[in-house]
């Protein structure tokens, strides 16, 4: 019987070859996909694609806005940089507490409108 040697090319297929080239290829392709995907899942996101949230002014209450539109009276866009991307991230946790005034300024939600 012939002994076979995992690095001999003329090895028939199924006797412990290495995979191609291409098919590692695939595979990493494969992988990084689903990494790249998996950081990008809409499911927990503030809004959806093309939309943008909004803030209620003066009390508790948020929503999302289709791009290009303005905010609903009563609404106000999140100050810059403390706008949630995500469901339970840093941003979302803070508004839970807080909203902005007529100003835009940040303050606590009042009393009578928190939960």
């Amino acid at each position: 019987m012939r002994r076979i040697n995992r690095l001999d090319r003329s090895a028939p297929a199924g006797s412990g070859r290495r995979p191609s080239r291409s098919a590692v290829g695939l595979a990493l392709a494969s992988v990084t996909v689903a990494l790249l995907t998996a950081g990008c899942s809409t499911q927990d996101a503030a809004c959806g694609g093309g939309e943008y949230p909004v803030l209620a002014v003066g009390e508790a209450g948020s929503a999302c806005v289709p791009d290009g539109e303005a905010p609903p009276k009563g609404y106000a866009r999140y100050p810059k940089g403390k706008v949630p991307e995500h469901v339970g991230d840093k941003w979302d946790k803070y508004w839970e507490t807080h909203t902005v005034d007529e100003n835009g300024k940040a303050i606590d939600i009042p009393a009578e409108s928190g939960e």
